[in-house]
């Protein structure tokens, strides 16, 4: 059998078949169990058109289930001088069932059939990012509301200015990731849309139900015009890339700001150990390794929406090999930015707050405003208060008092955790990843 579907009767140099291919083999294992669900969604549509008879989907339901089995086991490999996963289902297909393997491919394109498996792969890590968010975010919401009452120093400019504190810090990423959440919500949806059926971009000649495939696949619609479907190759992975760059953006700054709290000048928190090295020369060290590689890996992760936009920029509409480059910075990302959420979700969860840092009489002038806002209060005009404090404070006679009164919304003493938690349970449930996870459920089972 020849291991290309598009094989016809000359070769091609095998350098440049080592061109072509690149790393496809290699990537496209990261879309093996969701090829298999596609097929199986688009033969048993096949059937209801008489393309198949209900004996042969039968047998070839039950072998995809077997690949899949296989896929699950971590047995499934992609053989030597197969093209991609899509010829290998079918070579696997073939080899246990003859010519009926050769039938799941009517009505389909390898173009739409790597649109479906990119779909289907991309809304499952979405699902497995947002849960990881969702963990960090409780976490996040947890010490917010443990160190509500601590005081820490306000920054601008890297110059102590006002009060703040640890339940500010904290629940600032807290709902920092309520936005990061709406933005993965939207690139979920816009994900999940059904593809197939659009084939090379054009449709089929077949009468397909592209209506079946999308319920049989739970998707929430389908990509409607089949030129649009197409032209998707690449403009789902840039929106989903923004999304994940929003989440890596707040992780990079959270780790940017552990690391500075962490280090001595600073004193403010102390991260756990594990997540911690030492120096092979300085036996003193302990230096915030995991929230480095975190930052770092987080910024690499920010700069993937470029990266996909100057691969796709200014390709006319049809399908171009150019989108395959696509896979090899989009594919591996996900699990990159796991990797980062269940590391902060870790070392949140174990960070000690230093509860004493304004027992230092450095930060005394951070009350400043305090006393200048006490000053108005009283009667005394704003301007006349800040002059007077002001200069109080270059004579050396500035003398704080370190308690803060504040009672609106969002502020120190009224942290409205329980709102942001309110918005995230509203995007959270607007997702509906049951209506996915039952329709694949459903077409594996007997």
């Amino acid at each position: 059998m020849s291991s290309k579907l598009w094989e016809k009767n000359f070769e091609v140099n095998t350098e440049i078949e080592k061109f072509t291919v690149g790393r496809d083999r290699e990537l496209d294992l990261y879309l093996a169990k969701h090829d298999v669900l596609g097929s199986m969604a688009h033969i048993t549509m096949l059937q209801t058109i008489n393309l198949l008879t209900a004996d042969e989907l039968k047998a070839l339901l039950q072998e995809l289930r077997n690949i899949h089995q296989t896929v699950l086991d971590g047995n499934f490999i992609i053989e030597e001088g197969i093209e991609d996963v899509h010829s290998q289902v079918e070579l696997m297909l073939t080899r246990k069932l003859g010519d009926m393997g050769k039938k799941i491919h009517s009505g389909r394109s390898r173009n739409d059939q790597v649109l479906l498996d990119l779909k289907l792969f991309t809304r499952q890590q979405l699902k497995d990012i947002a849960e990881d968010v969702k963990t960090l975010f409780d976490e996040l919401i947890i010490q917010s509301n443990r160190y509500k009452d601590v005081l820490m120093p306000g920054y601008t400019h890297l110059q102590v200015g006002m009060p703040s504190s640890f339940g500010l810090w904290f629940g600032a990423y807290a709902e920092g990731l309520v936005d990061d959440m709406l933005m993965l919500q939207a690139a979920f949806k816009i994900t999940n849309r059904n593809p197939l059926g659009s084939a090379a971009g054009y449709g089929s000649s077949f009468p397909l139900n592209r209506t079946l495939t999308t319920e049989l696949l739970g998707f929430d619609s389908m990509n409607y015009n089949v030129v649009y479907a197409q032209m998707g190759r690449g403009k789902m992975e840039r929106n989903v890339a923004f999304a994940l760059a929003g989440i890596a953006g707040t992780l990079s700054k959270l780790a940017f700001d552990a690391c500075m709290f962490n280090s001595q000048n600073f004193g403010f928190v102390k991260l756990p150990n594990e997540c911690t090295t030492g120096s092979s020369i300085m036996p003193h060290k302990k230096n915030p390794d995991v929230f480095e590689l975190t930052r770092a890996k987080c910024n690499k992760i920010q700069s993937l929406p470029q990266q996909i936009m100057m691969i796709m920029n200014n390709l006319p509409c049809g399908y171009f090999r150019d989108l395959q480059i696509i896979k090899e910075v989009f594919l591996p990302a996900f699990k990159e930015l796991k990797d980062c959420l269940q590391m902060t979700a870790y070392i949140i969860n174990k960070i000690e707050v230093n509860e004493h840092i304004l027992d230092d009489s450095k930060y005394d002038n951070m009350f400043s405003v305090e006393e200048v806002n006490r000053l108005t209060s009283s009667g005394m005009p704003f301007r006349d208060a800040y002059k007077k404090v002001g200069l109080d404070i270059e004579a050396g006679c500035f003398h704080p008092v370190k308690e803060v009164h504040h009672t609106h919304e969002g502020s120190i003493g009224n942290l409205c955790n329980e709102r942001i938690e309110e918005l995230m349970n509203q995007i959270w449930s607007g997702f509906n990843f049951e209506r996915m996870e039952k329709a694949e459920q459903q077409l594996l089972s007997e």
